[in-house]
């Protein structure tokens, strides 16, 4: 069954490779959406496909690459819509 979770990620988490950071790990479990940065210094991040695989992106996505300092993580689990065709960074 297919999941969807919206994340936003606090702390220093621009300017680290951060969105890279999990635009590989997003690939890697075969998720669908995207990852950008916000005007506040945060990271957005809405991922679609299996919950378990979402899971595991949450967690990968509190340690952060190195550089980084994640301090929160704010989830909110939504519908499914399938709405992706692939995971994206964007602008």
């Amino acid at each position: 069954m297919t999941a969807r979770v919206k994340i936003r990620v606090t702390g220093v988490v621009q300017g680290v490779g951060y969105r890279y950071y999990t635009y590989r790990i997003a690939r890697g479990l075969d998720l669908k959406g995207y990852v950008r940065n916000q005007k506040d210094g945060s990271v957005e991040v809405l991922a679609e496909g299996e919950k378990g695989k979402l899971m595991d992106l949450i967690s990968e996505l509190r340690i952060g690459p190195p550089n980084s300092k994640v301090d929160n993580l704010s989830i909110e689990w939504q519908e499914s819509r399938n709405e992706f065709s692939d995971f994206k960074i964007l602008k």
